[in-house]
């Protein structure tokens, strides 16, 4: 499958499935990344984590670009950011139509 793809898809189920905000999201995220698609390495993931609490804005955003970034450079970075906020997104425009 596309890497592309791959990371967006990865990460808009992650966005979907997740219920608590950013940090309930870390968790999955490892899951995910580390142990089913295994691209990154745990001490790169808690890296991650380490510079995503310390970039303004919310974690789960900095560490979808983080790691996106780091498995298809900047398209995937935009890929994975757009994958993990667009689930939310689609709820909150279809409670308003």
């Amino acid at each position: 499958m596309n890497i592309y793809l791959e990371i967006f898809t990865c990460f808009a189920k992650i966005g979907a499935f997740t219920i608590g905000g950013g940090y309930a999201m870390i968790p999955v995220m490892q899951r995910e990344i580390v142990d089913v698609w295994q691209c990154i390495a745990n001490d790169t993931f808690v890296n991650f984590i380490g510079i995503a609490e310390s970039t303004p804005g919310p974690i789960a955003i900095n560490m979808a670009t983080f790691i996106g970034s780091a498995e298809g450079g900047v398209f995937g970075a935009a890929l994975a950011t757009l994958g993990v906020v667009l689930p939310s997104f689609l709820i909150i425009l279809l409670n308003f139509v």
